[in-house]
């Protein structure tokens, strides 16, 4: 029996790091298969993962082309606003222009009209022009008499009531022609 015994020890001998190495190279396989499934499981996450980096770089590009179209809407709305201040601008200032000369043409309308009657005046006889004078308004008549020679204005003042020659005279005085005559009685 020591011989078998001895077989048997060197059948072990021998065979056991076969064995040994069948049940290691058993779970070596099996480590390989977890690392395998799991380097399949990162690499599927890698690839998830990518692919919301494309979605979201894709959505990054749309938003700034977005930006960028609305910007440049932006500068073309603001040009052309720019563009219709300048051009009210110009309107603007031609208006007053026009303005200006309108009142200068009416004031020398005015003026003409008011040498014309004031001529007519200085044509009249004394007691007429006193007549029609002493019913305007303090203001138009004083107006008229400014412009008559001193001569004729002391003819009418002598032909016109008392109490409005005065009235006239002091305000001729005083150089008045506004608003403030109008409201003196006649």
């Amino acid at each position: 029996m020591r011989i078998e015994n001895y077989k048997k020890f060197i059948f072990l001998l021998l065979f056991a790091p076969i064995l040994l190495l069948a049940v290691d190279k058993q779970k070596l396989l099996d480590c390989y298969e977890i690392f395998d499934q799991k380097r399949a499981e990162l690499e599927a996450e890698a690839e998830k993962l990518l692919e919301k980096q494309e979605a979201f770089e894709a959505l990054k590009n749309t938003y700034m082309a977005l930006m960028k179209k609305k910007e440049e809407k932006l500068k073309k709305q603001q040009a052309e606003l720019n563009a219709t201040l300048a051009k009210v601008d110009n309107e603007k200032k031609q208006i007053e222009e026009l303005i200006k000369k309108n009142k200068k043409i009416l004031e020398e309308i005015k003026k003409a009209k008011l040498d014309k009657i004031t001529q007519s005046y200085a044509k009249m006889r004394p007691k007429n022009a006193a007549t029609i004078l002493a019913n305007m308004k303090p203001k138009d008549a004083l107006e008229i008499l400014q412009k008559l020679q001193p001569k004729i204005v002391a003819k009418i003042l002598a032909k016109m009531d008392s109490k409005k020659a005065a009235m006239l005279t002091q305000m001729m005085q005083n150089g008045e022609n506004n608003e403030s005559a109008n409201t003196i009685k006649r």
